[in-house]
C-alpha cells in the first residue's frame, strides 16, 4: 500500500498586509516634453490628463525603485523582510534575463531563501503579481508574498516618438499579501489576446539593437489599444465586480491602469459608479508607470487619506500582450 502524499494547506483566505511605491526625483512637465516633440502642454492634457511625469535620475534603478517601494510595504504590514517567503516582480524594464530582479532584490532586502521570480505582463503586472500572491498563500506554498511592478520605461522610449513619447514614465508600487481568516480580497478575473499582440510592442529585439547600435523601443498603435480598453476591458471591470459579488454602490475605490484620463472617464460610464467612489488620477503627475501604476496609485490614494484601511476598492490593470487582470481588495 503506498504512503499517501501530504499535501500543502494554505490559509483560507488571503489579504493585503501593506502597500508602498517608489517615485523617483526627476520631474518632467509637458513644457520640457515639448522639447523633445512637436507638441504643446494643452494637447497633452487633453489628449491624456498628463501634467508631468517622473523619470529616474542618476543613481535610481528599477532595482533601487523595487527595493524602495519593497520596505516600505514591509514596514506597513508589521513584518520584516526575514517574514517573506515569496518575491515575484512584474517588469519589462529589467534588461537581463538572468538572474531574475526579484532574486537580487529578495537578497538585498534580506528575504532569506525567498522563493524569487519575475513576471511579465506590462501594466498589467501588478494585478498579475498581487493575484499570484493570493493564490499562494490560499494554497499553502508561502505565508507572505511581497509582489512589486516596477518600471523605468524612460530608457525604453523613443523621444522622437510624437505617439508615445509623452506617455511613458518609471516608478515601483508593493504589495505584502498574507494569510486571513475573512475574505478579503475577490476572484481574480484574467485573460489575454495575443492576436493583438503588434499593437503594443518593442520595435526591435535586443540582440537586433546590440547588432544595429540601436535600443530597442516602445511603440503603440493608440487607436486599437483605446477602443480595446474602453470596450473590452470596461467590461471586464464590470465582470470582477461581479465576481466579488458587489454592486457599484458597494464601492469606496477605483483604481484602473493609469493610461489615459480619457479610458478612465468611459470606465466610470460603463460601471455607472456612484460620485460617492473615489477615483485614482495619479497620471496627472507620474505618467503612465505601467507594472507600477496601480501601486503608486493605491500608495498614493493611502497616503492622501482618500484611501481608508477598510475600503473596498476595484483594481485594473491592461496593457500590451494584449493582457489585463482586474480584483477587488481591502485596503490595508
Amino acid at each position: 500500500m503506498r504512503v499517501p502524499i501530504t499535501a500543502s494547506k494554505g490559509s483560507p483566505y488571503a489579504r493585503i498586509e501593506g502597500i508602498g511605491a517608489a517615485i523617483p526625483s526627476r520631474v518632467v512637465d509637458n513644457e520640457e516634453m515639448c522639447t523633445y516633440i512637436d507638441s504643446s502642454d494643452e494637447w497633452i492634457q487633453q489628449r491624456t490628463g498628463i501634467v508631468e511625469r517622473r523619470w529616474v535620475a542618476e543613481g535610481e534603478t528599477v532595482e533601487t525603485l523595487s527595493l524602495d517601494a519593497a520596505r516600505q510595504a514591509i514596514e506597513r504590514a508589521g513584518l520584516t523582510a526575514a517574514d517573506i517567503d515569496a518575491v515575484i516582480i512584474s517588469t519589462v524594464s529589467h534588461l537581463v534575463q538572468t538572474p531574475s530582479l526579484a532574486a537580487v532584490v529578495a537578497a538585498k532586502l534580506g528575504c532569506s531563501d525567498a522563493a524569487a521570480f519575475d513576471i511579465s505582463a506590462a501594466c498589467a503586472g501588478f494585478c498579475y503579481g498581487v493575484g499570484m500572491a493570493e493564490s499562494l498563500v490560499r494554497s499553502g506554498a508561502a505565508t507572505h508574498v511581497l509582489a512589486i511592478g516596477a518600471e523605468t520605461l524612460s530608457e525604453m522610449t523613443d523621444l522622437s516618438d510624437r505617439s508615445t513619447a509623452f506617455l511613458f514614465a518609471d516608478g515601483a508600487g508593493a504589495a505584502v499579501v498574507g494569510p486571513s481568516d475573512v475574505p478579503t480580497m475577490g476572484p481574480l478575473v484574467w485573460g489575454s489576446d495575443g492576436d493583438q499582440a503588434e499593437v503594443i510592442e518593442m520595435d526591435r529585439s535586443w540582440p537586433e539593437a546590440v547588432a544595429t547600435g540601436e535600443t530597442s523601443h516602445i511603440t503603440m498603435d493608440g487607436r486599437p489599444v483605446f477602443r480595446w480598453a474602453t470596450t473590452f476591458i470596461a467590461d471586464a471591470a464590470s465582470r470582477t465586480l461581479a465576481a466579488a459579488g458587489l454592486a457599484p454602490e458597494d464601492l469606496d475605490l477605483f483604481v484602473p491602469h493609469q493610461a489615459n484620463n480619457r479610458i478612465t472617464d468611459a470606465m466610470l460610464r460603463t460601471l455607472k459608479l456612484p460620485d460617492t467612489v473615489k477615483v485614482a488620477r495619479t497620471i496627472v503627475n507620474f505618467g503612465n508607470n505601467s507594472a507600477a501604476s496601480i501601486g503608486i496609485a493605491l500608495n498614493s490614494m493611502i497616503e492622501s487619506g482618500e484611501a481608508r484601511s477598510g475600503d473596498t476598492c476595484l483594481m485594473i490593470g491592461f496593457g500590451a500582450g494584449l493582457v489585463y487582470a482586474g480584483q477587488v481588495i481591502t485596503i490595508p
